[in-house]
C-alpha cells in the first residue's frame, strides 16, 4: 500500500535516514518514538509537505516522491487539528469534497455518511470555538476520511487532549477502524498508546528506525527497550506571559515555554508538566525542527537507568531530566557544567493548572 525506500531527509543538525518501512492496505501502523526522533518529519515527507534529499515513497504500487500533495490521494491530520474557524463542522468536513468539485448532493450525502458513523451528527451546525478538544478530533478525523483517501496521516491525535478524552478517543479510533477498515499511519511518542492501537509499530530513534513488525513482537524486542521506559514527569512553575491558538506561553526561570492549553490569562502562576523521554539533548543549538521548546541548559550530572542514561540538566535553576539511549550519551560527548540544549515539543508539555 504505502512502501518507502531509501529515505533521506537533511535540515540543519539532523538526518532522516529510513532504510525502508511499508504499510498494507487495512492496517494501522503506529511509528513511535521520543519527541526529536523525526517522526513528524516524515509523515510530512509521505505528505509531500516536505521534501526529500533521497529515496522513493510508493502508494498502491505507483512511485509518487516528486508528486505534490493533493496528487498522492492520503489525508493528513496535523497535531493542531485546523479546522477553518469560521465554517461550521459541516462545512469543515464537506471543504475536501467541494473543492474536488463534488456534486452538492453528493457532498451532503457523503457529510451526513461520515457523521452518522462519527456520531457527530448533532454537531453539525457548530463552530470549531463551540467544541472540546475530543470533539474537534473526531471532526478532524472525519474530514480525513470523508474523502475516502488511500490511508489517512494522523501526528499525535491524543497528545493535545485530557487523559480522559484520550482515552475515549482511543476507544473511538479502535471500533472506526473496526467498521471502516482504513489504512492510517499514527505517530506517537507514547508506548501504551501505540500498543492499544497498533497492528504493527514502527519505532524511530534520532532518525533512524530501531525496529518494526506486529505489535507483540516489537513490544518484546530489546531493541526498543528505551522507547517503552516510562517515568515521572517533570514538573515546571513559572507565570503566564500569554496564549493564542490553543497554547499557552509561560515564563520558566527566564524561559519561554509552550504548552497545550488556554485558559489561563497573563500574570497567572502555572503549573505545567512533561515526561523525561519527551526531552532530546544537543549539544548545539537545533534548527528546522518541530519542537518549539528550547532551553539552553548545563549538564550537571547523569545516572544509568538500565539501558539509558538519565541526564540532569540546569536550565537557570529548574533541573530537568532527560532519558537518552547509552550510544546517544556517547555522541553527544558532553562533560559536567558544559552547555546543552534541551529540546522538546508544546504538545507533549501539559499545562496541570493555572491560578492567581
Amino acid at each position: 500500500m504505502i512502501v518507502v525506500e531509501g529515505l533521506k531527509v537533511r535540515v540543519p543538525n539532523f538526518i532522516l535516514d529510513v532504510e525502508r518501512f511499508d504499510v498494507m492496505e487495512g492496517e494501522y501502523l503506529v511509528i513511535m518514538g521520543p519527541s526529536g526522533s523525526g517522526k513528524t518529519m516524515l509523515l510530512e515527507t509521505i505528505a509531500g509537505l516536505r521534501e526529500q534529499d533521497s529515496g522513493r515513497i510508493y502508494i498502491s504500487g505507483k512511485e509518487v516522491s516528486n508528486l505534490p500533495p493533493e496528487k498522492r490521494g492520503l489525508s493528513y491530520v496535523p497535531q493542531s487539528v485546523a479546522l477553518w474557524p469560521h465554517m461550521t463542522v459541516f462545512e469543515n468536513i464537506a471543504f475536501g469534497l467541494r473543492i474536488r468539485s463534488i456534486p452538492k448532493e453528493e457532498v451532503k450525502r457523503r457529510v451526513m455518511e461520515v457523521a452518522k458513523v462519527m456520531d457527530i451528527i448533532d454537531l453539525l451546525n457548530r463552530r470549531p470555538s463551540q467544541l472540546s478538544g475530543g470533539e474537534k478530533q473526531r471532526i478532524a478525523l472525519a474530514r480525513a476520511l470523508v474523502v475516502s483517501p488511500k490511508a489517512v496521516l494522523l501526528d499525535e491525535p491524543l497528545s493535545s487532549v485530557d487523559v480522559s478524552t484520550a482515552e475515549k478517543l482511543k476507544s473511538f479510533i479502535k471500533c472506526l477502524k473496526k467498521k471502516l477498515g482504513f489504512t492510517a499511519i499514527h505517530v506517537t511518542h507514547n508506548p501504551l498508546e501505540a500498543a492499544e492501537l497498533a497492528d504493527k509499530i514502527a519505532v524511530l530513534y534520532n532518525g533512524r528506525l530501531l525496529t518494526q513488525g506486529p505489535t507483540v513482537r516489537v513490544m518484546r524486542d530489546p531493541r526498543a527497550l528505551e522507547i517503552f521506559s516510562q517515568s515521572k514527569p517533570i514538573i515546571l512553575e513559572g507565570v503566564v506571559k500569554g496564549h493564542s491558538e490553543g497554547l499557552v506561553e509561560v515564563d520558566i526561570s527566564g524561559h519561554n515555554v509552550l504548552a497545550v492549553g488556554n485558559e489561563c490569562v497573563q500574570g497567572m502562576k502555572a503549573i505545567l508538566a512533561i515526561r523525561p523521554e519527551d526531552i532530546a539533548v544537543f549539544k548545539e543549538r537545533p534548527e528546522g525542527g518541530s519542537a518549539r521548546n528550547i532551553l539552553k541548559c548545563r549538564l550537571v550530572g547523569h545516572k544509568e537507568k538500565g539501558p539509558l542514561i538519565e541526564l540532569l540538566l540546569d536550565a537557570d535553576g529548574d533541573i530537568l531530566r532527560a532519558l537518552v539511549t547509552r550510544g546517544s550519551f556517547e555522541h553527544l560527548d558532553v562533560k559536567a557544567r558544559e552547555t546543552v540544549y534541551a529540546v522538546f515539543k508544546a504538545s507533549a508539555t501539559k499545562l496541570l493548572r493555572c491560578s492567581e
